[in-house]
């Protein structure tokens, strides 16, 4: 394993993490065993870095974390969590009061409760609240950060003008962001940003929702639920031309006797040591494929071919349906 100072705690921690949100129902059924196992697994193999949120399950995502941290590994590992989203009836993402102090300090402590500890690593706001200056968010998870609830605080699919103005506030640790070959959003200034205001960067979803590892071709392939299904680039109608671009990372892979998934998670690393991919899963099989990643050297002639294969804003489709598109880089 490799390990990174993260952002400005002076700790070193995994350069690749483990991004939970699988684990409780987000792409078929959850098994609660095999999770667990992989988490323990994760920890054996030197991951330190775990990315959870309230939301994920409902609560379960954090108990289930909570369960496989007992008998002492909680001092094994940084959990960052976010605050999740509020959701309408229709599942759909609700801008108004996602930010507001008293809904974070009902978040930060329902957390630790499920989780089964006093002290959260990291709090993150999942989405900035457009009806809430990101000040007074902010001041809120700060005086979280004093009462001892979190040690550091966090933002996630933010702007860089936002980040800006909240480091004024109080200090941050990290951006959560996706960050993949056909997600290069944070090029355009927030990767600049975190290195200014010294902020890991905290890559999600690295492998397309497995798009780009070659695991799910379109939603014909996924199961009743999936979450996937409402993710554009998914759709019959951008997923043809998104697999002709697939194509280019089987080729490198195999030219490395690598995984196409590898090769995604290889090429994040290669953006830079501040940046720290958060790989999600829920078997102890692709845990230990992703962390071979850190074994796949990528060459110059590798990444000028990922490059022209997937240039910034080549996917085809939007990364989010319009309400999820609405609520980022605010």
């Amino acid at each position: 394993m490799e390990y990174a100072i993260f952002g400005n705690t002076g700790e070193k921690l995994s350069r690749v993490g483990l991004g939970c949100f699988s684990m409780s129902g987000a792409y078929g059924a959850a098994d609660d065993a095999e999770s667990i196992a992989t988490i323990h697994r994760a920890i054996d193999l030197g991951v330190t870095l775990l990315d959870t949120s309230a939301s994920y399950g409902r609560g379960h995502n954090h108990q289930l974390i909570g369960k496989a941290l007992k008998g002492g590994l909680r001092s094994k590992v940084f959990i960052h969590s976010k605050t999740g989203t509020i959701r309408a009836d229709d599942g759909a993402s609700v801008a108004q009061g996602s930010g507001t102090p008293d809904r974070l300090r009902q978040v930060c402590e329902t957390s630790l409760g499920n989780l089964g500890i006093e002290t959260l690593d990291a709090f993150c706001l999942s989405r900035v609240d457009p009806t809430v200056p990101i000040e007074e968010t902010v001041g809120a998870m700060a005086r979280l950060v004093e009462e001892g609830k979190t040690r550091f605080i966090a933002l996630s699919e933010a702007a860089p003008g936002t980040l800006r103005r909240a480091v004024k506030v109080h200090p941050l640790v990290s951006l959560q962001y996706e960050y993949s070959l056909w997600t290069r959003d944070v090029e355009s200034g927030h990767l600049a940003a975190c290195d200014e205001l010294g902020l890991g960067l905290m890559a999600y979803a690295p492998l397309g929702y497995g798009f780009l590892a070659g695991t799910v071709a379109g939603r014909d392939a996924l199961e009743e639920g999936d979450t996937r299904h409402k993710f554009p680039r998914f759709s019959d109608r951008n997923a043809g031309a998104n697999r002709e671009r697939v194509a280019a990372i089987r080729k490198v892979a195999d030219a490395h006797g690598a995984t196409p998934a590898q090769v995604c998670i290889a090429w994040v690393l290669a953006r830079g040591g501040n940046v720290f991919p958060i790989p999600g899963c829920k078997s102890r099989a692709h845990l230990e494929d992703n962390l071979k990643a850190m074994d796949v050297a990528l060459t110059a002639e590798d990444l000028a071919a990922l490059d022209a294969a997937f240039p910034p804003g080549a996917a085809a489709g939007d990364r989010y349906p319009p309400d999820g598109m609405a609520r980022v880089n605010l």
